[in-house]
């Protein structure tokens, strides 16, 4: 498992629409009930819930629970403090994911890159 003060190295988010609580555990090296928990204490992470209660989150929730973990694991915040950031400051979140999500894109282009060169 990663470093918790290396977020930078969290696994690529894959192209897809949906993915289950085991997958976004995975890329964001946390456990699916700490997933489970964040769910209750943060009201913004609110993942679809199909068939048997099943949780299915989005590309914005898996760039969400990055950013809970790096408040968290990396800044030390608490629950409380993260969650107040997290409400606080909607606008400058938004421009943190988009930049996360420029930041893997910009990886994938240069892995591309890479290949097409050979």
């Amino acid at each position: 498992m990663l470093e918790p003060s290396h977020n930078d190295e969290l696994p690529p988010i894959p192209g897809k629409r949906y993915f289950t609580i085991g997958e976004v555990s995975e890329l964001c090296c946390v456990k699916p009930h700490v997933l489970r928990y964040w769910e209750q204490e943060f009201p913004q992470l609110t993942p679809v819930k199909r068939r048997g209660n099943r949780r299915y989150y989005q590309h914005q929730d898996v760039l969400m629970i990055r950013q809970i973990r790096s408040f968290l694991y990396e800044e030390g915040y608490t629950i409380g403090g993260a969650r107040q950031r997290m409400s606080g400051e909607t606008a400058k979140e938004e421009s943190s994911q988009a930049r996360q999500v420029i930041r893997q894109m910009l990886g994938e282009l240069e892995e591309v890159a890479k290949l097409l060169k050979r």
